[in-house]
């Protein structure tokens, strides 16, 4: 599922600041990430859905920036994070995610005030994050990344309508975080610079690119 390409090929293109959504995608999917110990994992990528031991009770976070996931699981090393799972989602419905994202504290909401920000937090299922981006080792960027916390009924659908494939990639990952030190080995999956609806964009808080 995943295109790879090498990580200093990539960086030269990336935007160095901003608020930008690197991940690989094509007209019709998006590409996101999330880490799992071996027994939700193992069943997800076997399945090509959830099930077994995972709570659909619980928020779920996604991120469809390969390098940030890297940095949250600490390259698949982190207890309960061994097990890197590549999603193939619905483009569509990824957008759909997007429109209904509320920022997680009222500062990065945008929003007039404090009663309208929890009242639409309240509402939704769907939670935005922006944080650092983070390079190979782990140093924090001036670009920010985007993570998105699902739950509820919008994470039902996330696996029953809008989960294309899953894909163990703990391999990869475990190949690549040795070559973490030695940069012209590193290879990473081939993200570009996301364009969402203009809607979606203005109302996440994308910075537009020159």
């Amino acid at each position: 599922m995943l295109h790879i390409s090498p990580y200093l090929e990539q960086q030269l293109r990336w935007p160095a600041r901003g608020q930008h959504l690197l991940a690989q995608f094509s007209a019709s999917d998006v590409v996101v990430y999330q880490a799992y110990r071996p027994a939700i994992g193992l069943y997800a990528a076997k399945h090509g859905h959830f099930g077994g031991e995972y709570s659909f009770s619980r928020m779920s976070w996604i991120k469809p920036n390969f390098l940030w996931m890297m940095y949250r699981s600490g390259w698949g090393s982190k207890p309960d994070q061994e097990v890197t799972l590549a999603l193939r989602l619905r483009r569509d419905g990824f957008e759909t995610l997007l429109e209904k994202a509320v920022a997680s504290s009222f500062a990065a909401s945008g929003m007039d005030s404090n009663e309208n920000w929890k009242a639409a937090l309240q509402r939704s299922d769907v939670r935005l994050q922006w944080d650092p981006d983070h390079d190979p080792a782990g140093r924090p960027l001036e670009r920010r990344a985007i993570q998105l916390g699902i739950r509820g009924q919008t994470l039902r659908q996330l696996n029953d309508e809008w989960l294309l494939e899953i894909e163990d990639v703990s391999g990869f990952v475990q190949e690549q975080r040795n070559n973490r030190g030695v940069l012209e080995r590193l290879q990473t999956p081939t993200e570009h610079v996301y364009t969402a609806r203009p809607a979606n964009a203005r109302h996440i808080g994308l910075t537009a690119l020159p």
